[in-house]
Parts: C-alpha cells; structure tokens; sequence
C-alpha cells in the first residue's frame, strides 16, 4: 500500500456514492441479496445476469488468482511483485463493489469506496512504475 498519497473518503460522500450505486443496482434486489446488471454479450446484444453476492465474491477470487498466476514473472523481485499485485488490487476493488450493491451500513459503504477508490490509485501507480521500469522485465 502506497501510504500519504491520498485523503480519505468523507462518510458523506462515501454515503452520496453509496446511495448512487445501490439505486443504480435496484433497491429491491439489493434487499434480496441479488445484483441485477445489463451485460453487453459479443453481438452487442444486451442480457441481463442475476447474481448473488456469494457469486460476484467467487468471481473476483477466481478473476484474482488466475491474474496472480498469469502475471509475466522476469526473476527481478520488484517487477514480479508489481505485475502480481495489480490483479490483488482488482480482486479487492471487485470484492468491493460487489459489497456496494448490497449493503446499506453506512460504515462499510465507506469502507468499500474508499477500497475502491485507492486501489484504483494503487493500480495507477503501480502500472506507471512498471511503464517506467520496463528495462526491468529482462
């Protein structure tokens, strides 16, 4: 974790955020348990998922663990520790909005958008050091 390079969330605007998606989620399936998205399939055709929230959290794990193991290993420690943390750092920001279509606690909501919002930054930061330090993938 990159320390001092950003402010925390307010709770109310993590609240505002919060609200935001779980309107855009439909309250009533939050209540259940269950997202509802519009998924775009490969003819542009949209199509509607249901899944629970036990899903998307077993869909971030899997989508993490095989970015960790696909992610190119060169040997130089601080190139193969960035090119694995990138697909952590996802893995937490997916874990997160899972969690802010579904819960109403004001803290978590804070919690999850301020996950959200510095892994995002973390992952920045993490692709410009490898952009900077491509000499270091050989």
């Amino acid at each position: 974790m990159f320390t001092g390079m950003h402010k925390p969330m307010t709770m109310r605007t993590a609240a505002v955020a919060g609200a935001i998606i779980l309107l855009a989620a439909g309250a009533s399936l939050a209540q259940q348990g269950h997202i509802h998205r519009t998924d775009v399939a490969p003819n542009g055709a949209s199509t509607a998922v249901d899944k629970s929230f036990a899903r998307l959290l077993r869909d971030a794990m899997e989508t993490m663990d095989r970015g960790m193991r696909d992610a190119p290993m060169t040997g130089v420690p601080e190139h193969d520790f960035v090119a694995m943390m990138i697909p952590h750092h996802q893995g937490a920001i997916d874990m997160a909005k899972a969690l802010l279509l579904t819960t109403k606690d004001p803290e978590l909501l804070n919690l999850a958008q301020g996950i959200v919002t510095e892994q995002e930054t973390e992952i920045r930061l993490m692709r410009a050091w490898l952009d900077r330090n491509a000499e270091r993938r050989r």
